[in-house]
């Protein structure tokens, strides 16, 4: 079967980790919000002449809208074939109800579901295939492994409130230093680079600072560490598709819809959520735990 795929995303970087994702042919990129920011000029025209002219090249067996937003579905028009879509809102999610009506089989799901099992189940039902099993996501790293065990620290998120205290990433650190870790902090952006330098001193020599990079180079990076702690930001969930042990730190009940779950079959990654955030103490018991699964 062909089938057609669309997720859009408001950071376009995204596309080089698809591109890596077994099963995957062709990757269209869309960018939606550089085109409406100059959609009159002759170049912005120009690329949106062509990506129409890309979708609608060949027809798909199905037409598959993962997100349910009318910009979602309104692409997966362009394209050739019979469209499924959502036919209601989740839990948390930003469904607009219009998607319902512009694709040609809306199929409902459960809604209360995890954002990953939702578009499993839309999936299944629009190939009639059943899920079953625990997610496996296809997504290679092509690093070398690390010289000496190293945990990376991702310690930024585009909301403060989803941080995790700076004195916790350096407590947390010192204890990974003496029991033989390295650490390393990936940043990006002033702000992200002048707060991993100030936990990175505190811990010791031992912590480090990566430079910034590509999504692309940094996926590579991070998959030839021993594991990953992070709060609730892109780069946590890249971890888990990478299946590397993982603890994600939520300082709200929502890691059901977002966080590494115990139904998902990964002993090794898990979310850790607490009001007014995980404590360093219980950081570290359920870090020693997701270490021993990834061993056992």
């Amino acid at each position: 079967m062909r089938v057609l795929l669309v997720k859009l995303s408001s950071l376009g970087g995204f596309a080089p980790l698809v591109r890596r994702v077994d099963g995957i042919g062709t990757v269209f990129e869309c960018a939606q919000r550089r085109w409406r920011k100059a959609w009159w000029t002759s170049a912005v025209r120009a690329e949106w002449r062509a990506f129409r002219e890309q979708l609608s090249a060949q027809p798909y067996d199905a037409v598959i809208d993962l997100q349910g937003l009318t910009k979602s579905v309104l692409i997966a028009r362009l394209a050739r074939g019979p469209r499924f879509g959502l036919a209601n809102r989740t839990d948390g999610s930003g469904y607009e109800a219009p998607a319902r009506w512009l694709v040609d089989h809306p199929i409902p799901v459960t809604p209360h579901i995890h954002a990953l099992d939702r578009s499993r189940e839309l999936a299944g039902q629009a190939l009639g295939y059943p899920v079953a099993g625990p997610p496996v996501f296809g997504l290679k790293g092509h690093g070398p492994r690390c010289d000496v065990p190293t945990l990376v620290f991702v310690h930024g998120t585009s909301r403060d409130d989803k941080l995790w205290p700076e004195e916790n990433w350096v407590q947390f650190g010192r204890r990974c230093v003496s029991s033989g870790y390295s650490v390393v902090l990936p940043q990006s952006g002033d702000v992200e680079r002048a707060r991993a330098e100030r936990i990175a001193r505190a811990i010791g020599v031992q912590a480090s600072v990566w430079p910034a990079m590509s999504l692309d180079a940094l996926v590579d990076r991070m998959a030839g560490t021993q594991g990953v702690i992070g709060v609730d930001s892109g780069l946590s969930h890249i971890a888990v598709a990478l299946n590397l042990p993982h603890v994600q730190l939520y300082n709200f009940p929502t890691s059901w819809r977002t966080g590494p779950q115990v139904a998902h079959g990964h002993r090794h990654q898990v979310s850790l959520e607490r009001d007014p955030t995980p404590e360093v103490d219980l950081v570290w018991a359920t870090w020693q735990v997701v270490r021993r699964a990834a061993h056992a």
